[in-house]
This record gives C-alpha cells, structure tokens and sequence, in this order.
C-alpha cells in the first residue's frame, strides 16, 4: 500500500531557533527549508501528490504558489523543484475540491496535460467533478439530476483524457518518460461507483481514483469496494483520493486498492483538539504554551488592559523552561510543570482551555518524544509535543506522517 503526501507548500526551517523562537537572519525559504521527505529519514511517504489548483489558482483565488516558484516548478519538474529521491514517485490530479460549486471543471484538457507533462509527473488523474452525496439505494434514474451530470461529466472527460495521453506519449516526454494515465471514479453509490469503473476500465485505464469517497463512513466504502470488485478487470489497481482510515487498510488492500493520499496524519498535529502526536499504538494532546507576541486572543486582552505584558512574557517563559528541564532530567516532578501550565493557561480566561491542560499530565509522564526513534523527535526532543508557532506543528505533522508510513510498510501491495 503506497501514501501519497498532497503538497500545500508545508516546509519547516532546519536552522530555526527554538530557544530564541527565531528564524536565522539570511533565511530564503525557497531555498533553505525542507519539506517532508528531505527532514525525515526515511522519507514518510512513497509519493508526492501535486494538484494544478494549488500550482496554477483556480475559480477560488490564488494558489499556494509564488509565480516564481510556479515558474521554477514548470522549468525544473516536479522531482528537481521537491529535491524527490529516486525512489519516489509522483502524481498530479486537478483539484477537484477546488471548483466543487461549478456547472463543469474549469480546465481543459490540453492545459491540464501541459501540466502534468511540463513538470514531468510520472501520472496524472483526469479531470473530475466530485459529487458529495451518498444514497447507496438508488439508481441513476431517480437520483439527484445534478450527480448524474457530474458523473457523465466526469467521464466524458476521463475519455477525451486518456486518448489525449495516448497521443501525448507518442510524442515520447524529453527524457523518455510516458505519463500513466489515471481515470478518475465518481459515485453516488456502490452501484454508480461500480459503473464508473466498468467503463473507465473500457476506455483501457489501469488504474482508477476513487474519488468523492471523504465523507463515507469505513462500511460505505467496503461497500463501494465489493461492489467494483464485481466488474474490475485483471491488472487494475485503485487509489482512494483522501482517504486515511488506518484500521480498515488491509481491508481496503483484499480490494486492490494499492495507493491513497491524505493529509489528516499532518493537519492533526495542529488541527486536531486532542490527537495532535501521534505513537504506534495511540497519541498524544500536544501541550500549548501560546506565544505571547502570536497568540491573537492574548494579544488582544493585553491591548484592552486586562492582562499584564510583562506577567504574560514572565509566565510564557516559565512554562517553556520548566519543560525544557523536565525533559533533561528524568527523575523531575511533573507537578510544578502543570502548575506552570495552569497558571499561565488562566490569564487567557478561558475556563474550557483550562480544563484540558490537565490532559498535557498524560503526555508528560509518558514521554512518547524520548521512545520515538525518528530524526525530530531525537534532534528536538520536548520542542515536537509544545503546540506553539508553525515550525513546532509542522514537525509534529511530519513526524505524524513517519508513524502513518511505519503502519502503512507493513501492509501488503497489491
């Protein structure tokens, strides 16, 4: 089972300075910081999934690309601009979520292909219109007409796709390289789904994206799953468009799904209210110490007088040294640590956040940072279970993601 990590230009700082929360004065993020792969060894995911909306923008704004670096990403390709090892492999889809409230995508064949071709991804999914909604009951006839034409959409365009990358290959990509074209599935149901596959597989695709399956509880995509074993053809192989439902995978593999992508195991590290580090058999709340000059709700009673600046920068720095001690001393108390927390947890006001520093107790006494053997956890220490500041979170994602690969190594590939 292979992970594909989807790229929204997340970067960490190796020279950054915890203790002083600096980054070094000559810093040029293009150029210095690491993504993912390049900070963990070995890398936490087999691929790197690229989507031309957060390249190129989209009907929403903007994309999370500087026109420099977009330029630089078209001329160098995909594997130079992300420094990818040999190993990895890469894979480009357009952004589907992206144009979600659109009649149709807004792209069109050619400059999807000039994307995917330009920037020399090994493949490269076609453009879909996803359909949330499922009703596993019932049939094309009597469902919502809006889902019939995103599907007929969708494969319309699957079709008008794989023939373009057919001509496309002909041509043969400068260095020898032939894009593998990806169809992808949309559904409303296992037999809707099924039907997608049956003919994306007629159009001569061998592998197939299952996407619009995110808000599907585990049983309703085994469901889907049966049910497109019944019509899939010898040699094709599935990859689930953001799914990461670790318990269910071996399951998920009896079905030929042989690749995912999904950012969950990242975003929790910062998005999540308690599972933000995660371990082999469980995780961990983080501990939030907020940064005084950062944290918009401190900085806003400060403004109206109702904290004290130099109580707030006194009782920051107290929580962070107490931490940093019990981390180099084994035999400390964890008492005055939590005391620290508490104190500086309540000049924010707010009784909820209060209640949950008595959770951090639970990640102190277990320590889970001095048992995790990735290169993070062993250079930073306590720094990867503080939440504070986007160059702690996202290491903690990153680690997040060497626990998901760990888990995902020791499932089978199809």
């Amino acid at each position: 089972m292979k992970f594909y990590f989807p790229d929204s230009q997340d970067q960490i700082s190796p020279q950054y300075d915890f203790k002083k929360d600096e980054y070094p004065d000559h810093r040029v993020r293009q150029r210095d910081d690491l993504y993912a792969h390049q900070a963990v060894t070995p890398a936490p995911y087999d691929g790197i999934l690229v989507s031309k909306a957060i390249v190129d923008g989209s009907v929403k704004g903007a994309g999370k690309y500087s026109t420099p670096q977009r330029d630089r990403l078209y001329r160098d390709g995909v594997t130079k601009f992300f420094g990818l090892p040999e190993t990895m492999t890469s894979l480009g889809d357009c952004g589907a979520f992206n144009y979600i409230d659109e009649e149709r995508p807004p792209y069109s064949i050619d400059s999807v292909l000039d994307f995917y071709c330009k920037c020399g991804f090994d493949s490269g999914i076609s453009i879909d219109h996803v359909i949330f909604g499922y009703q596993p009951d019932v049939s094309e006839k009597d469902a919502d007409p809006a889902w019939v034409k995103r599907r007929e959409i969708s494969l319309e365009l699957a079709e008008e796709f794989f023939e373009a990358v057919k001509q496309r290959n002909k041509l043969v990509l400068g260095d020898g390289r032939r894009l593998e074209p990806v169809g992808a599935a949309q559904g409303w149901s296992p037999d809707s789904y099924a039907d997608s596959v049956d003919r994306l597989q007629k159009m001569g695709y061998k592998r197939i994206a299952l996407g619009g399956m995110v808000p599907l509880k585990t049983p309703e995509i085994i469901a889907c799953l049966q049910r497109i074993s019944e019509v899939r053809k010898d040699g094709v192989n599935f990859h689930l468009l953001g799914i990461t439902r670790i318990d269910s995978m071996e399951r998920f593999v009896d079905y030929h799904v042989s690749s995912f992508d999904s950012t969950s195991a990242f975003r929790q590290a910062f998005m999540d209210e308690r599972n933000n580090y995660h371990t082999a058999d469980g995780s961990f709340m983080a501990i939030r110490v907020p940064q005084v000059d950062g944290n918009l709700t401190l900085k806003k009673l400060i403004l109206a007088g109702t904290v004290s600046q130099s109580a707030a920068i006194k009782a920051e720095r107290e929580c962070l040294r107490l931490l940093r001690e019990y981390d180099e001393d084994e035999s400390a108390e964890v008492q005055p640590v939590m005391d620290a927390l508490r104190a500086y947890q309540a000049l924010l006001g707010d009784a909820k956040k209060l209640k949950k520093v008595d959770k951090y107790e639970a990640t102190l006494v277990a320590r889970p940072w001095k048992h995790c053997p990735c290169d993070l956890c062993r250079k930073h220490k306590i720094e990867m279970v503080i939440f504070r500041g986007t160059e702690r979170n996202k290491r903690r994602g990153f680690h997040n993601m060497t626990v998901l690969e760990a888990k995902m190594r020791k499932l089978p590939l199809t």
